[in-house]
């Protein structure tokens, strides 16, 4: 890897690109009979990337190399995979791929692999096809082979993603557009985000539910127990993006649930919610407190709070319940607003512990 400069975060590279280079790695080994330590791809982000084999096994049949997965920085749940290409001849003409131990099978329909098929992405899939090509015409090789991409641990691991809710089953995706990994990347998120609505549709859910995490998930899921797992879709701070996804994929009713804090700045038109990119107003808390019938010293106190949260407790403990209907109605608004119009849009407040609130509901008008 080279060397980063101080204070920058370090980029690290795909589960696919782990997998192309493994590949390159077990083919290459197949073909020569000599055992690999190194093998360099180029990248869909337009740049060489060279990886480090960590075993490498051959026969005259068969060779298996792999590559321990590097995601630099980026808190990523395959950081430490031991990614595993499988190569062997063929008596049919051609590369055949799939995947092995540790790498899911697609269940449901609306993900960009069909049913029935090895969990690995397009891009992933049409890198490792290439690659093996270009080393089979290299060495002149005109022999089919078979390439099966594996992951250990991938069962285990998969645990952690939300794979199984997307239909994913038996283990991780084989994923990356670029080929690197981008520390914190807001477009990974995203695309999940597009994926988990895309299943939902594909499933018949004209109503999805979103939320900023997995403590207001809970709460939805209580909520709404009469939808299926499918309707549930982690937005996180992508707010706005993710409600224009529901109205792009036909999405008739959005239903938003979350807590005070999040929230507060949704009611006010802001669609990135993430702590360091808006802070909460509380001098717009303390208008909707006092159209609330809020008293003057409540009102002073609210525009002096620390927390969101701390507003919300205010209000509650004096009764007044109508603020956290006006507060939803406001999301309501703003959302309706965010994607102009044309779907329906309920919103559910939570306390942190898990108490309802209130609730409003906006139709599909903006006026």
């Amino acid at each position: 890897m080279q060397e980063v400069p101080k204070g920058k975060l370090r980029e690290g590279y795909t589960t696919g690109a782990c997998a192309t280079a493994a590949t390159k790695a077990a083919l290459t080994a197949l073909i020569t009979g000599e055992s690999q330590t190194e093998a360099t791809i180029y990248l869909p982000a337009k740049r060489f990337a060279s990886f480090q084999i960590v075993s490498c096994e051959i026969t005259e049949v068969v060779a298996i190399a792999g590559i321990i997965k590097d995601a630099g920085d980026d808190p990523d749940a395959t950081h430490g995979a031991l990614i595993v290409s499988t190569v062997s001849w063929s008596d049919q003409p051609g590369i055949v791929l799939d995947g092995g131990v540790g790498v899911g099978r697609v269940t449901k329909k609306g993900l960009p692999v069909p049913v029935g098929e090895a969990a690995i992405n397009p891009v992933p899939r049409k890198m490792i096809h290439e690659t093996a090509e270009e080393v089979l015409q290299e060495h002149g090789i005109k022999k089919g082979i078979k390439i099966v991409i594996s992951v250990p641990d991938g069962e285990e691991i998969a645990k952690k993603t939300l794979n199984g809710r997307l239909g994913i089953i038996g283990g991780i995706s084989i994923l990356g557009t670029r080929g690197i990994v981008t520390p914190f990347s807001t477009a990974a998120y995203k695309a999940s985000i597009i994926e988990a609505i895309s299943v939902a549709r594909a499933s018949g859910c004209d109503q999805i539910v979103i939320t900023t995490g997995g403590r207001s998930e809970k709460c939805a899921m209580k909520q709404f127990s009469e939808l299926p797992e499918e309707a549930f879709v982690e937005m996180g701070d992508f707010v706005g993006f993710t409600l224009k996804q529901c109205k792009k994929q036909g999405v008739k009713r959005v239903s938003m649930v979350g807590m005070m804090g999040k929230f507060s700045k949704v009611a006010m038109g802001t669609m990135m919610v993430h702590s360091k990119s808006a802070p909460v107003d509380f001098g717009f808390l303390a208008d909707i407190a006092s159209s609330s019938g809020a008293n003057s010293v409540l009102i002073e106190e609210i525009k002096t709070a620390n927390t969101a949260s701390q507003v919300g407790d205010m209000m509650m403990s004096q009764g007044y319940h109508n603020f956290f209907e006006k507060l939803s109605a406001a999301c309501c608004l703003a959302a309706v607003k965010e994607v102009d119009g044309g779907i329906i849009v309920d919103t559910s407040l939570y306390t942190m512990k898990g108490e309802f609130l209130g609730m409003a509901v906006r139709e599909c008008g903006i006026n």
